[in-house]
């Protein structure tokens, strides 16, 4: 096992490419140890220089209806008539504590994703 540590974007590549060829070595095996680390090294590396921000809250919202092939009106129970929905998803109000309860219920959001702040539109 010769890990080194990852320094530049040609070593994140050679560590991908090693980590395809030892991905699934049996447990307990040098090459599974050696995966283990590299597998830490590329995700240290990775938040480093490719990080990904998370979505507002209403653009969670978004995401996960279309996942759930959900529209505007499935979530009028849980947010309060068609046009409070509206302006939810259009930034033009903002999320409520008993919104934010029902949104982690029926669209299995985490209360980090809902409860951090974001613009409202003019």
């Amino acid at each position: 096992m010769d890990i080194k540590p990852i320094k530049s974007e040609n070593d994140y590549r050679y560590a991908l490419s090693r980590m395809e060829v030892i991905f699934d070595s049996a447990v307990g095996t040098n090459e599974s140890d050696e995966a283990d680390i590299l597998a830490l090294m590329i995700d240290d590396y990775e938040q480093k220089y490719y990080s990904i921000e998370a979505p507002d809250p209403i653009e969670a919202i978004k995401i996960r209806m279309e996942e759930m092939g959900l529209k505007q009106k499935d979530l009028v129970k849980v947010i309060g008539g068609k046009s409070r929905v509206s302006e939810i998803l259009h930034k033009k109000r903002k999320l409520t504590l008993e919104m934010i309860r029902n949104l982690i219920i029926r669209l299995d959001l985490s209360a980090e994703t809902l409860l951090k702040d974001y613009p409202l539109s003019e």
